[in-house]
């Protein structure tokens, strides 16, 4: 990376509160852990000298020490998210009809969509819905927490430039309530973080993905000497161990 190019990057996203009632439903999904992650406040001129040192031919960073990287570990101790289970992938249809006919399954509504591309759901709309659902009955619950879970995917795992829409195409992934659970999201979130690290590393590139929090918190637990709290007056460690 050049050294007087500035990196943008999007504004990390307040935590997803969510009503304590659907925990037990949360933890079946696998994304209880995640959820439970509060604001983090990370540092930019680290992120800058994170992605200057990033080597895309090795997916590693090149340090006085040596080479290192996030692993699949790690984002299970940092995130709680499953890491083995069925890859998250699948066919991606932008047509209209595909995100109605999905949004109506999973939502019971027709999307508000972004005006540039219509294969993207606001999360505005989405949250609307879930903070309406009366959570008196199983599907009630349920679609509560496919809500929540979509805006999770769009806000902290899954995260692009845009900071108020998220692609439709999670929606197959979440129909199935019984089969969140055995997908490997973890895997595909480490991916992502790649991806956004090799995109961020290219000399052209003024703008960066997420998920950031996963590797501001990498950052601090590995190199505790730069951590923006001393290690000594830290809660004990748990998973996740973000909440840190």
């Amino acid at each position: 990376m050049q050294p007087n190019r500035i990196l943008l990057v999007r504004k990390l996203d307040p935590p997803q509160s969510w009503n304590p009632r659907v925990k037990n439903y949360l933890c079946a999904t696998g994304f209880y852990h995640v959820s439970r992650i509060g604001m983090i406040r990370g540092s930019y001129p680290l992120l800058a000298v994170l992605v200057e040192r990033w080597r895309p031919k090795t997916h590693t960073f090149v340090l006085s020490v040596g080479e290192v990287t996030v692993t699949l570990e790690d984002v299970a101790h940092i995130f709680g998210l499953p890491i083995d289970g069925e890859p998250v992938s699948g066919w991606t249809d932008s047509s209209s009809d595909f995100v109605q006919s999905q949004s109506m399954a999973i939502f019971e509504r027709e999307p508000v969509l972004s005006r540039n591309s219509k294969s993207y759901i606001k999360f505005g709309w989405v949250r609307c819905i879930r903070d309406e659902e009366p959570l008196d009955t199983e599907e009630s619950i349920r679609r509560y927490v496919r809500c929540q879970i979509f805006c999770m995917l769009g806000s902290t795992l899954f995260t692009d430039k845009s900071t108020a829409y998220a692609h439709a195409m999670y929606l197959p992934l979440l129909r199935n309530f019984e089969q969140i659970h055995t997908y490997s999201w973890g895997t595909a979130c480490l991916a992502h973080l790649y991806r956004a690290l090799y995109c961020a590393s290219r000399y052209d590139t003024k703008e960066m993905d997420d998920p950031l929090n996963l590797l501001f918190v990498w950052t601090w637990e590995r190199m505790p000497c730069i951590s923006p709290v001393s290690r000594h007056i830290l809660s004990p460690a748990e998973i996740p161990v973000a909440m840190r």
